[in-house]
């Protein structure tokens, strides 16, 4: 099993920036592609940024790119989500999620490893 801890959320003001970090534990991280998912109140779980096992290749969400940025750190297992000029639809619980494999993708029934989610509210 293939354990994520989310961290980093909280209270930001609109044009404000976090950084979210995911921690994995259990197999090798490495050998998972690792993505970010958020959800909104009343809204479907969305995509917003995804990596490969090796950290070559990212990918996002039209929404989000050019503000957002995805890294992992495989020598302490760990993903990050730095998120710039926050705006007030961004507010939503964000989740890491993790899936065997070096293929990335926006679905998010494709990845089979999911942590707790961590509050993200901007406010305008």
């Amino acid at each position: 099993q293939l354990q994520l801890v989310e961290s980093g959320g909280g209270l930001v003001q609109a044009g404000g920036s976090l950084r979210l970090s995911c921690a994995a534990s259990g197999r090798t991280p490495s050998r998972y592609a690792m993505g970010w998912f958020r959800q909104a109140p009343g809204k479907e779980r969305e995509f917003v940024a995804a990596i490969t096992g090796s950290g070559g290749y990212t990918y996002y969400a039209d929404s989000v790119k050019g503000r957002f940025t995805i890294s992992r750190d495989n020598a302490k297992n760990t993903v990050s989500l730095q998120m710039n000029s926050l705006k007030p639809e961004d507010t939503a619980v964000y989740s890491c999620a993790a899936r065997y494999g070096s293929d990335i993708y926006s679905r998010s029934d494709r990845y089979g490893f999911w942590g707790q989610g961590t509050q993200v509210t901007v406010s305008s």
